[in-house]
């Protein structure tokens, strides 16, 4: 069997048993051609422990970064298990290969001020503007990956009872609040500019372009960067700059990490965690600013 027929195999298996995104399995099919590409005549089932180290070395001399070979390796032992566990090979090469160790950046995050900032930016008395606030509030309201909202139907969403039901990674559903202020924009802007947007042609998506289609993640990155910039940030963002947010703001103001562990759809409570420490960072500057002797 070719290395491209084990991949496709690899990748299909892993869809029917884990219901991983689209962009998550794209990426370890990513990962394993490249891999495949680095060893000329030899077939990712004949790869050996050193092919392997071989091909990381190589990708560190590219100037890859530690988390991303992490990834990759990631990615190749969970291939070769898929392997010994279908009975292509007998031997897993990366067993003996330890993970790279990662030192663990705090997420992007902004302030509340920040956060006030940008929700006023845009021209609520615009199509696009309503529609723009209206995807803003409900990105800091609830914490969702930009992903989620912006695949979001309106049939996933209650606004009588003010909650908005999500597929996250691994097809796991959770129910996440709106609040009141993304409950109210995201009324308004049902009832005139996805109306206006839509002019009449059907789509099932909540948040529409004006050619009657689903927003993608990268238009709506670009969205958040122009009203950053209006609204005068200069601080780096990222397309979970408000997710984090969200979470940072609820930790500081004395919510369960277990809560927000839930809200946010992570599986395990040590990735909640790093929010903990933001807070301390934060706790860290003021007492530095206002302290006498910080």
């Amino acid at each position: 069997m070719t290395s491209h027929q084990l991949i496709d195999l690899f990748v299909e298996a892993l869809w029917l048993e884990s219901g991983l995104s689209k962009n998550t399995l794209s990426a370890y099919a990513s990962d394993l051609r490249l891999f495949k590409k680095s060893m000329a005549n030899t077939t990712l089932a004949e790869a050996s422990n050193q092919d392997i180290k071989h091909f990381l070395a190589l990708r560190h001399e590219q100037g890859i970064s530690t988390r991303s070979t992490a990834r990759i390796l990631s990615s190749l032992r969970r291939f070769y298990t898929y392997l010994i566990r279908e009975k292509h090979i007998s031997a897993d090469p990366t067993a003996l290969i330890e993970l790279p160790r990662i030192s663990r950046s705090l997420p992007d995050s902004l302030s509340e001020q920040n956060v006030e900032q940008l929700l006023a930016a845009p021209e609520t008395s615009s199509i696009l503007g309503e529609r723009d606030k209206a995807m803003l509030e409900m990105l800091y309201a609830t914490g969702l990956r930009v992903s989620e909202l912006v695949t979001i139907s309106t049939d996933q969403i209650n606004l009588r009872r003010g909650v908005v039901r999500i597929t996250g990674k691994g097809n796991k559903e959770r129910l996440v609040p709106l609040g009141e202020h993304a409950q109210d924009c995201i009324e308004k802007y049902m009832r005139h500019s996805r109306i206006a947007l839509l002019s009449e042609r059907p789509c099932n998506t909540l948040f529409v372009t004006n050619r009657a289609a689903g927003m993608t993640r990268q238009a709506f990155w670009h969205i958040i960067k122009r009203y950053a910039k209006k609204a005068g940030i200069t601080k780096h963002l990222s397309p979970h700059t408000l997710r984090h947010a969200f979470a940072t703001h609820l930790l500081n103001h004395g919510a369960d990490l277990r809560v927000i562990q839930l809200l946010l759809g992570h599986s395990d409570l040590s990735t909640t965690q790093i929010y903990t420490h933001i807070a301390n960072e934060r706790l860290k500057e003021l007492h530095a600013k206002f302290h006498p002797r910080g």
